[in-house]
């Protein structure tokens, strides 16, 4: 079970800083598309609805039957300072068929046709780009057949739509299964996950890669959830600006600007790079209570967190250096990951602000 509520309530600094934003997405029945959303962390709700017709508050029988040119649509409410847009462009298209736009699956009709509608330029760039990569990386033996556009209003569906999946769980899992979405899901994406970030499809290596392509203790940190020695890993002194990235998949992760010496002999950080790209669950093993932290397309094992950080979010991210690939900030254009080049230069122009040292951190 997850604990990510436990630790979003710790942020203070999020409620002061943090931007509630709104995408609109349409997948077909907006029953399978809130669970995937609302799974991740920063995204506060999920409502099932009508979207891009041109009649009024739109009734769900009016909508099933084709008559006023809606679709069936999520609303995601999301802090874009914990989930990029990009994250739940990702997650978008790891959960349609978007080389039909005659419906999904079972559902036949436009109302069901899948669809991004966005709300201004950069989201509409970022919708773009995201099926070129798509196309690129030739996912699909079909041509993409979506849907981009602006969006217009939004209409909430009727109550008894809202969370079916929590609501009525016995029938959702019927529908689903029965519609043929998670059978064609499960051949698309199948052991590999799409990254926008860095442009590429991500397929875990098997058991002996891993073994292969990693030494010994990032295997057993990654794999085996392990821990490093304190004060003998690679990042725990590490000053040096740039980011931290999963050592298997690339995915980004943490930055400099965000670690501070904690005193416990592992890389420590008062946040994620972004919120998005970490899972966190519970551990309660060797009869302790912790907060574990994974990297969400690669499943590696990274570290815990724990309530005990400096300001402003009084946390302390304890991730093991074997679990991580460091990406010094000059060569952050030549690896693809430009688009955190600003963190750095703004960093600069401000001067580094002092981060104040935990104490009693002996625990990891």
């Amino acid at each position: 079970m997850r604990s990510t509520v436990f630790i979003l309530c710790l942020l203070s600094f999020g409620n002061i800083f943090a931007a509630e934003k709104k995408a609109y997405f349409a997948g077909g029945c907006f029953w399978c598309m809130e669970k995937p959303f609302e799974a991740l962390s920063g995204v506060k709700e999920v409502y099932s609805g009508y979207i891009g017709g041109k009649e009024k508050n739109p009734r769900y029988k009016q909508v099933a039957a084709g008559k006023t040119g809606h679709r069936e649509a999520v609303e995601v409410v999301y802090e874009d300072s914990k989930i990029s847009y990009e994250t739940l462009l990702e997650i978008f298209w790891q959960n349609v068929d978007p080389t039909d736009n005659q419906g999904q699956f079972v559902d036949r009709g436009q109302q069901y046709s899948p669809a991004i509608y966005f709300n201004d330029d950069t989201e509409k760039k970022l919708a773009t780009d995201s099926k070129k990569i798509l196309e690129k990386l030739k996912v699909y033996k079909k041509p993409i057949n979506l849907l981009i556009s602006r969006a217009a209003t939004f209409y909430r569906a009727e109550s008894y739509h809202q969370n079916y999946y929590k609501t009525n769980p016995l029938r959702y899992k019927f529908y689903r299964y029965n519609s043929g979405r998670d059978q064609y899901l499960s051949k698309i994406w199948k052991k590999r996950k799409l990254n926008l970030a860095t442009g590429t499809l991500f397929q875990k290596p098997e058991k002996k890669k891993l073994e292969k392509q990693l030494s010994k203790i990032q295997y057993k940190v990654t794999q085996e959830d392990g821990t490093e020695r304190a004060f003998k890993n690679e990042f725990w002194d590490n000053k040096k600006p740039g980011i931290y990235v999963d050592i298997i998949s690339k995915e980004p992760l943490f930055s400099s600007t965000h670690k501070y010496k904690s005193g416990t002999g592992w890389p420590s950080f008062t946040r994620p790079l972004e919120y998005s790209s970490i899972i966190e669950e519970s551990d309660n093993k060797f009869g302790m209570k912790r907060v574990e932290v994974r990297s969400r397309i690669a499943d590696s094992h990274l570290g815990h967190v724990f309530p005990d950080g400096p300001k402003p979010t009084g946390l302390r991210y304890c991730i093991n250096s074997a679990s991580l690939e460091f990406i010094p900030k000059e060569k952050l254009v030549e690896r693809g990951y430009a688009k955190y080049l600003p963190l750095f230069n703004e960093r600069q122009k401000n001067g580094e602000p002092k981060v104040s040292q935990s104490n009693n951190l002996s625990k990891k």
